[in-house]
């Protein structure tokens, strides 16, 4: 499955257009901006970069990684083009040796994945953050697939244990306090794999401790 997953968004991510553009997704920057994040972020399932370039053009400490050898390829190229650096590695998540309580923040941005490992994987992330640190997710909702059904070119799967519900998220996050968490209908137009109209849920929340 993983080798199935990889092979998609290196394919993806191989084409010459950025497939989800070269602009921030635009929750994440008002966040970042709003809560004047500061010190070392992390970017999982960060693709071709348009995140994490926004977040060290404001000063962060960027580590982002992907599945895709190809994200990482475009994530750099186009953090050169805007002069900033990031620390971009590429490989299983689960495997990778972080420190915990090691990031002053993390962004999870239409970062989806298979049921048998999100839990798990939203466990590991909250780990990683250090006390008062803030965790920022936008990803879809499970009521995002019937206008997914309608307008296919708003994105996101189409399997609804891998959407999120706002029980979802407080369930895998429970050590952070919920400073913002709602459902919301939103118009994305972010390069050519989310355009339209979509579900999302959005969560911003700080560390316990």
């Amino acid at each position: 499955m993983n080798n199935e997953i990889k092979e998609m968004w290196n394919n993806r991510y191989g084409a010459k257009e950025f497939a989800y553009g070269k602009e921030p997704n635009e929750f994440f920057k008002q966040t970042v901006t709003r809560y004047k994040l500061a010190g070392n972020l992390l970017l999982p399932a960060e693709g071709e970069g348009r995140n994490a370039v926004f977040a060290a053009e404001q000063g962060l400490q960027v580590t982002a990684f992907d599945i895709s050898e190809e994200g990482k390829k475009k994530a750099l190229q186009l953090a050169a083009s805007q002069g900033v650096m990031l620390d971009y590695k590429v490989g299983d998540f689960l495997s990778m040796d972080f420190n915990e309580t090691s990031f002053d923040g993390a962004a999870l941005i239409y970062a989806h994945f298979p049921p048998a490992i999100l839990s798990n994987y939203h466990q590991r992330i909250g780990e990683l953050i250090k006390p008062g640190g803030l965790l920022i997710l936008e990803g879809f909702s499970t009521n995002n697939l019937p206008l997914r059904e309608k307008n296919p070119e708003i994105g996101g799967p189409n399997k609804l244990e891998m959407l999120f519900t706002t029980e979802s998220i407080q369930k895998d996050f429970p050590e952070f306090e919920v400073l913002q968490l709602e459902e919301k209908e939103v118009e994305l137009n972010e390069g050519i794999y989310h355009k339209g109209i979509g579900k999302v849920i959005r969560f911003v929340g700080k560390k316990k401790g």
